[in-house]
């Protein structure tokens, strides 16, 4: 099963909304869940283009996609040591090597949005562990996790706030940035498809 796009929370869906796909993809049976992102980067060794394997995230959003009456498909209380799929993320390792494609790692922090970060912001994500930031992925993570989907994701850095170096992004630039690298991160999924 394959999502065109996703709904967004900035978009005034509540997060219900936001995360039925991944309700619906357990009743379906589904059993691993890839996701994707654009996300700008705050780790001074990443460039624009770069390959991220979310390796964990931080959730910034102020409503929770398990807030109220609990789901039966999972935990009151689910654990979310291993939100990102260790063996996935490995695979991904090796294929991105065997290709010769840049990969780096990082910890993803979802946030609301629709404005892009403050300078002030991106210092301060940075500074609690975040090495990307963008404004989806983290509720669709839970709720997968919640039904014990398996998760590996993957952001493409389409801009940078790197503190103390403040650089404008416009929408047009994240998505050019995004086009360019999205093949290299299909090639890289689809491989993974193949060998798991």
């Amino acid at each position: 099963m394959a999502m065109q796009g996703r709904f967004h929370y900035y978009e005034g869906y509540d997060m219900k909304e936001v995360t039925f796909p991944e309700r619906v993809m357990y009743e379906l049976g589904i059993e691993t869940l890839f996701v994707s992102n654009a996300a700008g980067g705050m780790n001074p060794s990443f460039k624009i283009g770069d390959l991220m394997i979310i390796n964990d995230h931080i959730n910034f959003f102020p409503e929770h996609p398990l807030h109220g009456k609990n789901f039966p498909t999972g935990p009151r209380f689910p654990d979310m040591h291993e939100a990102y799929d260790k063996s996935l993320r490995q695979l991904a390792d090796d294929i991105a090597k065997e290709k010769n494609i840049r990969v780096v790692h990082g910890v993803y922090v979802g946030v609301q949005g629709p404005t892009f970060e403050t300078p002030a912001e991106y210092a301060m994500y940075h500074r609690l562990g975040g090495d990307a930031v963008g404004m989806s992925t983290v509720p669709e993570v839970i709720v997968a996790r919640h039904c014990g989907i398996k998760v590996f994701g993957m952001s493409i850095i389409t801009d940078l706030g790197i503190e103390g170096k403040p650089v404008e992004v416009s929408h047009e630039e994240v998505q050019e940035a995004a086009n360019k690298a999205q093949p290299l991160m299909t090639e890289i999924m689809r491989e993974i498809i193949k060998r798991s």
